[in-house]
Formats: C-alpha cells, sequence, structure tokens
C-alpha cells in the first residue's frame, strides 16, 4: 500500500520553493534510476545532474521558461544514445560477463543476435527504441522520488537540440529525451498542489481479457 500512498501523494509540481534535496535522497533516486528495467539489459542512456545555477539559467529560456526549471534543486536529463553501435552493445557485454565472472561463449549467441538487429537499423529508428528504455527509467525516478517525498515534474517541454548544444550532448554520442526537476512544491505558489489527484476509474481504465 505504501507505494500506492506514495504515487497519490506525488503531482507535476507547477512550482517549487528553491529548497535544496539532501544529497542522500538525490543518490537515492539516481540508484533506483540506475537500477531500472532495460531492454537487454543494455541501460542505452545517461543521466546528466544539474546543480549549476548558471546552467538551469541558460536552459529556462529553451524550457519555455519554466520556473522548475531554475527553483529545482536538482534537474536530471535523461538523455538516449544516439545510435546502437557494435563498440556499445559489445562494451555492456563485456562489462555484465567480468562482473558475473562468465566466458564471453555464454553470452555470444544472444550478444550477436542484438548486433544483427540493432546495426540493420537506421541511427534515428534506434534512439528512438533507446528513448523508449530512459522513459522506463523516467518511471522509477518519479516512484522512487515519491518514496523520498521528493517533488518532481517530468518535462517534454524543451527544444532537444538546444539542451543538447547546451550540455554538449552530441559529443557524448547522446541525445536529450525528457527532464526531471526536483525539489520541494511551493506551498502557497503553486495553483495544483491543493488540488484533488483524478486519473480515470479503473472500470474505464484497465481490460480484462
Amino acid at each position: 500500500m505504501q507505494v500506492l500512498e506514495n504515487l497519490n501523494w506525488r503531482y507535476a509540481t507547477k512550482s517549487m520553493n528553491g529548497t535544496p534535496v539532501p544529497q542522500e535522497k538525490v543518490d537515492y533516486i539516481l540508484d533506483a534510476i540506475r537500477l531500472s528495467a532495460s531492454s537487454s539489459g543494455l541501460q542505452p542512456y545517461e543521466i546528466l545532474v544539474i546543480t549549476d545555477q548558471e546552467v538551469k539559467e541558460k536552459i529556462k529560456p529553451i524550457a519555455w521558461n519554466q520556473s522548475q526549471i531554475t527553483d529545482a534543486s536538482h534537474v536530471l536529463v535523461f538523455a538516449a544514445w544516439d545510435n546502437y553501435t557494435p563498440e556499445r552493445i559489445n562494451g555492456v557485454f563485456k562489462y555484465n560477463n567480468e562482473q558475473r565472472n562468465l566466458p564471453d561463449s555464454v553470452t555470444d549467441d544472444y550478444r550477436n543476435m542484438l548486433l544483427t538487429s540493432y546495426t540493420a537499423k537506421t541511427a534515428e529508428e534506434n534512439f528512438t527504441h533507446a528513448a523508449k528504455q530512459a522513459y522506463i527509467a523516467l518511471g522509477t525516478a518519479l516512484i522512487a522520488a515519491a518514496e523520498q517525498e521528493v517533488d518532481s515534474t517530468p518535462m517534454e517541454g524543451f527544444d532537444p537540440a538546444a539542451l543538447d548544444e547546451i550540455l554538449d550532448l552530441k559529443s557524448k554520442g547522446l541525445r536529450s529525451v525528457v527532464v526531471l526537476p526536483l525539489g520541494y512544491r511551493n506551498e502557497e505558489g503553486d495553483w495544483l498542489v491543493n488540488m484533488k489527484k483524478v486519473r480515470t476509474p479503473k472500470e474505464k481504465f484497465v481490460t480484462v481479457v
């Protein structure tokens, strides 16, 4: 029941009060993201944690001037691989096998299958797939933040190309996907804070086949 209580408590915070989030809470959320599910365990994305106020000020204008960007304690940027490459796929398998004390031969068939599949697709197709994995991690982050009673606001309202340039993501082979400010709600300045949480009724939302 605790998870449901946490999810009922959380909402897309519209105004944050600037209070710093303790580092241990941020680390908890980041660890939850790191442990999140991803297709074939490839984790084809990285998280950039923005705390520098000058960088936040640069991001705000290309994010529809949303105040959460600059009023948040931390801004998480989910940045997906711009492509699945043999180097990236082989690197993940090599690391995993080393950590599990497995010979590469144990996973060669599956690794080669992935290499054949991904290299046959365009970079844009592969980025789209990687971005979907980042969204799975976003869901995990939202739950973890709520569990820590840290407010958050998932944002797609920004110019990805401009954000990529500000953070020099192209040089890292990454493209921004979604942004998640973390902080604490402004109880007096957020029009949504006292609103009833409304979701589609279960009987209209769930179909059992």
